[in-house]
């Protein structure tokens, strides 16, 4: 205990354990640099997601041992990221094991309705991406592509460079 009123301690310690977890947090990132916590990759969204469970849990420890045991998980997962990320840039096989393919879901002005079914995407939510780009001619889309992250793009103009389709499954 800090303090001898266990209200006042609770919230005393709750303060100090998140700013002591959040700092290390920031920490590992600084580390491991800002693409720890970006969602380019599923991987990526699901580390985001510990991460902020683990400093949850950090902050609602009831004594050092029980905070220590978060703090070490986050290591491990900024650990885990940066092996996974040099195994991803040495081996095209275990880059396809790790991360899931982008897919076409409309090309040329034409909605690719066996993609939409088969990515479980519906055609409003489509629709609802075009007009957010400000899609005003279906004929003008080039491509709309579900990212890995389940993030939607939209390329619309008069030429699409193919090079921005690489590695984008066509189903």
């Amino acid at each position: 205990m800090f303090v001898s009123s266990p209200e006042f301690d609770a919230v005393l310690r709750g303060l100090l354990l998140a700013m002591l977890a959040l700092s290390w947090a920031v920490a590992l990132v600084r580390i491991n640099g800002l693409r720890s916590l970006s969602k380019m990759t599923n991987f990526d969204f699901i580390m985001t997601i510990a991460l902020g469970s683990l400093i949850a849990n950090a902050a609602q420890a009831a004594d050092w041992r029980e905070w220590l045991q978060p703090v070490a998980g986050m290591a491990g997962l900024f650990l885990l990221q940066h092996l996974a990320g040099r195994l991803r840039n040495s081996s095209d096989r275990i880059e396809d094991m790790l991360q899931n393919n982008p897919v076409i879901l409309m090309r040329d002005g034409k909605i690719i309705r066996e993609a939409l079914k088969t990515t479980r995407v519906p055609e409003n939510d489509l629709v609802a991406k075009l007009r957010e780009a400000n899609v005003l001619d279906l004929s003008e889309v080039r491509a709309v592509v579900l990212e890995t992250t389940g993030d939607i793009s939209v390329l619309h103009g008069n030429k699409l460079e193919e090079t921005l389709l690489k590695g984008v499954k066509t189903l």
